[in-house]
């Protein structure tokens, strides 16, 4: 049984990725939708929470993004890291890769973009602000977060919760050609 998640107050929507985890770009438009995985992604501003993310111009999941103006943002956690690899080697175009991968969504509770829980650690729910100076020219898009939540075991109370129990929800860290690392050891910083 799935761990419900728990709503994350959006002043704390940036530390969940301000740690800089591989996530998954989930978008939908028309009857068509898709996932990618995303390794450049972090938070701008806090209030209102804003991200930027790098998603490649000439993908699928930005053209379903520049058509709906919304995507989702999914931390998959360890026991994601095949399916964030597979979902972030292929194109949306050559198919569904919900159906393909079956990966089960549901619909974020603001704008409706598919969010994943199964196996992730949160997910946000951000609408794209429209920068007419970056949309041909670059990668990188911007968008604030509009409602976010998390698997309590491991976020709560605005802050990450990582420990030996719950490793299979440690965030992923993509250092290339396949290879993940995955965050984990924590350390307490002490006055000086």
């Amino acid at each position: 049984m799935t761990t419900p998640f728990l709503p994350v107050a959006l002043e704390h929507a940036s530390r969940l990725i301000n740690h800089g985890p591989t996530v998954l770009v989930t978008s939908a438009h028309g009857g068509r939708r898709n996932i990618m995985a995303a390794a450049w992604s972090m938070p701008v501003e806090f209030t209102p929470p804003r991200i930027a993310i790098v998603i490649d111009k000439h993908t699928f999941t930005r053209e379903l993004i520049a058509a709906s103006g919304a995507f989702g943002v999914c931390i998959p956690g360890a026991t994601l890291a095949d399916l964030t690899y597979a979902v972030g080697s292929c194109s949306g175009r050559e198919g569904d890769k919900f159906a393909r991968f079956g990966i089960d969504a549901t619909s974020g509770p603001v704008l409706g973009v598919p969010v994943l829980e199964a196996g992730c650690a949160a997910w946000m729910e951000c609408r794209l602000i429209p920068e007419r100076y970056t949309e041909d020219a670059y990668d990188t898009c911007f968008a604030e977060v509009v409602a976010a939540a998390a698997n309590p075991a491991v976020f709560s109370d605005g802050k990450w919760n990582l420990h030996a129990d719950n490793a299979a929800l440690h965030t992923l860290h993509h250092l290339g050609a396949g290879n993940f690392a995955c965050a984990g050891t924590v350390i307490q910083a002490r006055p000086l």
